[in-house]
């Protein structure tokens, strides 16, 4: 009787009559999977195996094959080495360890003192019904389909601006980019600084059929045909727009969409039509995911913290934030007017979720869907109050790592009911493999924003090494938006002219410019010029900018589609200029009664009145000069 019970498999025997036992006997179970059997105590049992029952019924007893018996949190963790999953593997090693395996005993004996609390809190962190181990599948399934949704986003929005921004006659032509002295002294290294296919050609042709084809490829990744090579292929074309792209592809959201494409094309099952996939997803995939989910709230958490803005520190953020975003909504306008009271508790919103709810990424089940619902919820209000293209819906993209199979069962109804096998030891191994350097460059970015840290940082020359060769790829970045508040709205004006006397203002899309037009809603359009005019003000006239004025004295058709109208069809100006004006919200009274939105106050001449050079266009930049007698 002994020798059948034991020699097989291990044997845990556990207290059959506690509810609470049972439903982690059932989660042991799956995580096993048939290595280690399960039985309730019984007085022949424990007879023939020589234990006491006051031992058993204080806590869980292992048997194993050896004949070696150990009980308490030391026979949870060598239970779980029999585990189906290498991470639980890995776990349940370090919880062997002996410090750790001392604290751990000590909480297993309270937690079995009082069982009837710990099922309480069982149920409301992890969840009654549920008993694991958790599959994501069907999350990978989503994560594809919505990171599919956001490339088609990305390459159709920048389909629209391409040719006025990097076309042969747009603001930022990509060949004089590939083609420039810097890139030409660094040899073949080029190759790698600047990774992009475009080196092969940078055509107007090019780079339109470059949009088309990420759009298809976008569609391909969405309908769950051939996954990976999909996911890797959009993934290098829009690094080959990004990593030319210089100021107009420089925003935290193309960083953030190279990053999660990146572990896409890890997370991605292979195959042509894979559905659901064969393998469930590894642990060290969803770390991954949430992990960056992490770096990207934390960063922009303590990136506000440390950047010395009192504005942040006395709660006063949001009471600026709505009337100088870049490109604010009727929805911001309306925010700004609301109390100072609820101004200073939407700042210590924003900052609780941006430092202590990233904790719960990873916490127990409940809390991570607890984080899941108030991250939407905080993405939700920034993308009502301002456009901030597609980095909203990218956010709550991510976040879908943070739930499991069992919490999307009733919203995919498709989901197979039984759990996929894990991944293969190889492909575990692999994964891990391919996770560690990323789990490094990730820690080494956060640890880096500590001035003790980053002083050890610098001394470790691998690491440094490593981060060099990533750099370029774009492979892990550093997130943090609004650490300073701005507290005016600088707006620049550009306007033309043909005898010096009458000017004409080039109108913008989207940007704020006529006082009687509403904010509107643009996202998650990226409209990329009217972006960057909004910093332009904040500074001195930047090279692409004076490329722009060039643009419109040449009369660019291209560069000219990206305002909302041309007030020169007949020709271009003799002279173009740049008028600084300060904008503020009007009051609500004044909204009403005149039908304004914004007023404002001439500052001066930001570039004042210019015209071209006559003659071939300069190596050097701009062939820009004063206008005469203007």
């Amino acid at each position: 009787m002994l020798s059948a019970l034991t020699a097989a498999r291990p044997l845990v025997l556990y207290d059959g009559t506690c509810g609470f036992c049972k439903r982690w006997i059932a989660r042991w179970s799956a995580q096993t999977q048939g290595r280690v059997r399960f039985l309730p105590m019984k007085p022949l049992r424990l007879w023939l195996l020589g234990i006491r029952r006051a031992d058993a019924r204080r806590a869980m007893q292992l048997i194993e094959p050896s004949g070696r018996v150990s009980h308490g949190a030391q026979a949870v963790f060598r239970m779980l080495l029999r585990s189906a999953r290498p991470g639980t593997r890995w776990l349940a090693r370090l919880g062997l360890l002996p410090g750790v395996r001392g604290v751990a005993e000590g909480v297993y004996r309270a937690v079995a003192k009082h069982r009837v609390l710990a099922a309480k809190v069982d149920h409301l962190l992890v969840g009654r019904r549920y008993v694991g181990p958790a599959s994501h599948r069907g999350v990978r399934w989503v994560f594809l389909r919505l990171l599919g949704g956001t490339f088609l986003i990305a390459f159709t929005s920048l389909g629209r601006q391409v040719l006025g921004l990097y076309g042969t006659q747009g603001i930022r032509p990509l060949h004089e980019t590939f083609g420039s002295e810097h890139l030409q002294r660094l040899g073949n290294r080029r190759f790698l600084q600047v990774p992009s296919v475009f080196w092969l050609g940078a055509s107007d042709r090019a780079l339109v059929r470059g949009c088309r084809v990420g759009q298809a490829l976008s569609v391909a990744l969405m309908l769950n045909v051939a996954p990976q090579p999909s996911a890797a292929l959009l993934w290098g074309l829009y690094l080959s727009y990004v990593s030319a792209g210089r100021d107009f592809l420089s925003f935290q959201w193309d960083a953030l969409l190279l990053e999660m494409g990146l572990l896409g094309i890890l997370t991605a099952p292979a195959g042509l039509r894979p559905g659901w996939g064969r393998w469930d997803v590894p642990a060290a995939e969803v770390a991954l995911f949430r992990v960056l989910l992490f770096r990207l709230y934390l960063g922009s958490g303590l990136s506000k913290l440390q950047s010395g803005d009192t504005s942040w520190r006395d709660l006063t953020a949001c009471q600026y934030h709505y009337e100088t975003s870049p490109l604010p909504t009727r929805g911001g306008w309306y925010a700004h007017h609301l109390p100072a009271r609820a101004q200073k508790l939407s700042t210590a919103a924003v900052l609780a979720s941006e430092t202590a709810l990233p904790l719960l990424i990873f916490a127990p089940r409940r809390l991570r869907q607890l984080a899941f619902g108030l991250f939407s919820l905080l993405q939700g209000g920034i993308a009502a109050t301002g456009n901030y293209g597609f980095f909203n819906l990218q956010s709550f993209v991510l976040g879908v790592w943070l739930l499991d199979d069992a919490a999307l069962s009733g919203l995919l109804p498709g989901l197979p009911r039984r759990p996929a096998p894990p991944a293969s030891p190889a492909g575990s191994w692999v994964t891990g493999a391919l996770a560690l350097p990323v789990l490094a460059l990730g820690a080494s970015e956060l640890l880096g924003r500590w001035a003790p840290s980053a002083r050890v940082l610098e001394r470790l020359e691998h690491l440094e090494r490593f981060q060099g060769w990533a750099r370029p790829f774009r492979s892990v970045n550093s997130y943090g938006l609004f650490s300073v508040m701005t507290r005016e709205r600088p707006e620049i004006v550009i306007e033309g002219s043909e005898d010096g006397e009458t000017w004409k203002e080039y109108p913008f899309r989207y940007k704020v410019s006529h006082l009687e037009k509403a904010p509107r809603q643009v996202a998650p359009h990226q409209p990329r010029l009217d972006w960057q005019m909004w910093f332009a003000a904040l500074g001195r006239p930047s090279t692409w900018f004076l490329s722009l004025l060039v643009r419109l004295l040449e009369g660019s058709p291209d560069v000219l589609a990206l305002f909302a109208a041309n007030p020169f069809p007949q020709r271009p100006p003799r002279a173009v200029r740049a008028v600084l004006y300060d904008y503020r919200m009007t009051d609500l009274a004044t909204q009403r009664s005149t039908g304004t939105w914004w007023k404002r106050e001439r500052r001066g001449l930001y570039v004042p009145p210019v015209s071209l050079v006559e003659g071939a266009r300069s190596a050097e930049g701009p062939r820009l000069q004063w206008a005469p007698g203007v």
